[in-house]
C-alpha cells in the first residue's frame, strides 16, 4: 500500500513540480491551494504526511498546522513545513506547533523525499 500525501501550496510550480517527484517515488497525491480546503482534505483523503506551506490563503500554514494538532482524529499526521519563511522565529513558531519537520525553499528534492520516508518509515 502506498502512503498518501497532501501537497499544500498555492503557487502551482511547486504544486506542479511536488506532485510529479511524489508520484515518481509511489506515493498518493491530493492537493489542496488555500488553508480551508487543506483542513477538509484532510479530513477527507486522511494523509499519512502534509506538505504545508506557511503563506497561504484563508488559512496560514501555522494555523492549518495549529488545527491539525488539536484534532485528536488527525494528530498523529506527519507534517512538513515547506515554505519561503526561514527565519529562526517562524522555523521555531512552525516545530512549536507541531510541525515533525522544517523545511525552506528553495530545498533539495532529494534531501525532501529523504525526509519524507524517514518520517513514514
Amino acid at each position: 500500500m502506498s502512503h498518501r500525501i497532501l501537497i499544500v501550496d498555492d503557487e502551482p510550480n511547486i504544486v506542479i513540480s511536488l506532485e510529479y517527484l511524489m508520484k515518481k517515488e509511489g506515493f498518493e497525491i491530493a492537493i489542496a491551494t488555500d488553508g480551508e480546503a487543506a483542513l477538509q482534505l484532510a479530513a477527507e483523503f486522511a494523509p499519512d504526511l502534509i506538505l504545508l506551506d506557511v503563506m497561504m490563503p484563508k488559512k496560514s500554514g501555522f494555523e492549518v498546522c495549529e488545527a491539525l494538532r488539536a484534532d485528536p482524529a488527525r494528530a498523529g499526521m506527519k507534517i512538513i513545513m515547506l515554505t519561503a519563511k526561514g527565519r529562526e522565529t517562524e522555523v521555531t513558531k512552525g516545530l512549536a506547533l507541531g510541525a515533525d519537520s522544517y523545511i525552506t525553499k528553495p530545498f533539495s528534492t532529494k534531501d525532501l523525499v529523504l525526509q519524507i520516508k524517514s518520517l513514514l518509515a
